[in-house]
């Protein structure tokens, strides 16, 4: 009985047989267990998005950001919140031009605030490199679009906004053309004026010139040099009022020359400063160079009969001298050295200030001389008058940037694509020069422009008609212009070439000067010059 009752168990104590679940839920579980494995992958990938940087030391921080929006394209397009605020914030800024006139400073003040607030989240936006969300922009457009509701309220309205805007727009074009005028005004004033170092030199040497009767002996006896008419040795001339500057060309030529004894420099300048110049090249050896100076009052063939430009700034200077507010813009023009200057026009009467001579190499007292300049005297020029480096590149610095062409005398003798060039290092066949008779030729287009009708100003539209079918163009590197004014130009195009000039209103002996290019022109200024170092040059 027993084992019969340990084999029959009670139905309680039975093991209970196994059932199986149906299919659909074993397929609800697995649909559960990849979409919370998809869950987990997606939080996981975003905490590594955010996960700030991390800083190991020796190395650079690292920050992972994420995909950064083009800013642009957000204020571009029309949907944006960035191009919603920008705009608000354009029209915002013009109800604050208009409250302010009408006297609404707390408006103003309270746009202006939103504004504020406008730029700062568009800032950093551009900043991080993400489109603004609505919940950012949301609370500023609300409140700008409220006090833009409040300005149309007051009567600031479309119209009277046009009308504002308008005329503070010709306001600032106007003051935008004033402003132009202005800073080439003072430019040209600042170029033409002569610093007070230069000025100080210039009186210390009139000064000993004045004191010493020995100079004023040597320097007749220097007139009468066989050199000076020598046409085996190599001519220069120079025109020019600063004594420094002067210096600085014939230093720079001669230390460049495999020969400096056989050059010989012309030197003309002013009444004011003859005796300065004159002193400067007789108590300085320029390496046994000959330098001859001459005042241009000296030159009694050059008067009112025998030069229409003479004969002009005769009659200018008698009217300006009458006085008078009418003769107010001759008078400027008169003291305007581009535009009166006799110096600078004495470019054009070479051959009777040298007679002698046969050729002959002119350079302006802004140059600065960096190649032996003898080789010029071996160029053929082919019959041409003057030999000069051309600046026409493509449509630029052609005849017509220079000429009035509208005059039936210029279009009918002058092709206007013609290529420019340059003064300031040139050299000049003045046997071919007196056999065209050029110094005619520029009498006859100075009587032509007697009213200021084919050119403006400057002496270089009266060279390109006098030399017209007369130059020789010259290799580039002879003479490399813009130092003056051109803050880029290559340094392997300034290393090659002969001659740097600082055409502009940067001089070099000037604090507007441009700090590149100055060494360039101070390394041959002689400053352990007594007179020198009295006026504080260095």
């Amino acid at each position: 009985m027993r084992g019969s009752e340990m084999r029959r168990r009670a139905p309680e104590y039975r093991r209970q047989s196994r059932r199986r679940l149906p299919g659909w839920i074993w397929w609800l579980v697995g649909i559960f267990l990849v979409v919370g494995l998809m869950l987990f992958v997606l939080h996981h990938n975003q905490k590594e998005q955010f996960r700030p940087p991390v800083i190991n030391e020796g190395s650079e921080t690292e920050e992972v950001s994420p995909e950064k929006v083009n800013f642009t394209e957000e204020l571009l397009s029309s949907t944006s919140f960035a191009r919603q605020l920008a705009d608000q914030m354009t029209l915002a800024k013009a109800y604050v031009i208009l409250a302010k006139e009408h006297g609404n400073l707390q408006l103003a003040w309270e746009l202006s605030s939103q504004i504020r607030n406008s730029q700062r989240l568009l800032s950093q936006g551009a900043v991080s490199g993400r489109a603004i969300t609505q919940e950012e922009a949301h609370p500023i457009i609300t409140r700008l679009a409220r006090l833009i509701y409040k300005a149309q309220d007051s009567h600031y309205d479309i119209s009277t906004t046009m009308v504002t805007l308008k005329s503070h727009a010709l306001a600032l074009e106007e003051r935008a053309k004033a402003a132009v005028v202005q800073t080439a005004e003072f430019g040209q004033l600042a170029a033409e004026s002569l610093p007070k170092n230069i000025h100080c030199l210039t009186v210390k040497l009139t000064e000993e010139w004045l004191q010493n009767p020995k100079l004023r002996s040597r320097s007749e006896e220097h007139r009468n040099s066989t050199r000076l008419v020598d046409n085996n040795l190599y001519h220069f001339c120079i025109f020019s009022d600063n004594v420094l500057a002067t210096s600085v060309v014939v230093n720079s030529t001669v230390s460049n020359a495999n020969h400096p004894q056989q050059l010989v420099f012309h030197v003309v300048t002013d009444r004011i400063n003859f005796g300065a110049m004159s002193t400067w090249f007789l108590i300085n050896d320029f390496k046994g160079c000959t330098v001859e100076v001459h005042c241009i009052e000296e030159f009694s063939w050059l008067n009112a009969a025998s030069s229409s430009l003479v004969r002009r700034l005769s009659e200018m200077e008698t009217k300006g001298s009458s006085g008078g507010l009418k003769t107010q813009e001759r008078e400027i023009k008169f003291h305007n050295p581009k535009f009166v200057s006799l110096l600078n026009h004495l470019r054009f009467y070479i051959p009777q200030i040298l007679p002698n001579l046969e050729k002959v190499v002119f350079l302006d007292d802004d140059v600065v001389v960096q190649k032996d300049l003898t080789q010029l005297f071996s160029i053929e020029l082919h019959g041409n008058v003057i030999g000069a480096v051309e600046t026409c590149l493509e449509s630029f610095h052609r005849y017509h940037k220079y000429l009035n062409f509208s005059q039936p005398i210029i279009s009918s003798k002058i092709d206007p694509h013609t290529c420019g060039w340059a003064f300031g290092m040139n050299i000049f066949d003045l046997i071919a020069w007196r056999k065209a008779n050029a110094t005619s030729l520029y009498h006859y287009w100075q009587e032509q422009n007697a009213d200021q009708l084919l050119w403006r100003t400057g002496t270089l539209p009266a060279g390109l008609l006098t030399f017209y079918g007369l130059m020789e163009p010259l290799d580039r590197r002879w003479h490399v212009l813009g130092l003056g004014y051109d803050v880029d130009i290559d340094d392997r195009l300034i290393e090659s070439a002969a001659v740097v000039h600082y055409n502009g209103n940067m001089k070099p002996w000037l604090k507007l000067a441009i700090h590149r290019y100055k060494s360039i022109w101070e390394r041959h200024v002689n400053f352990s010059h007594p007179h020198v170092r009295e006026c504080m040059f260095h």
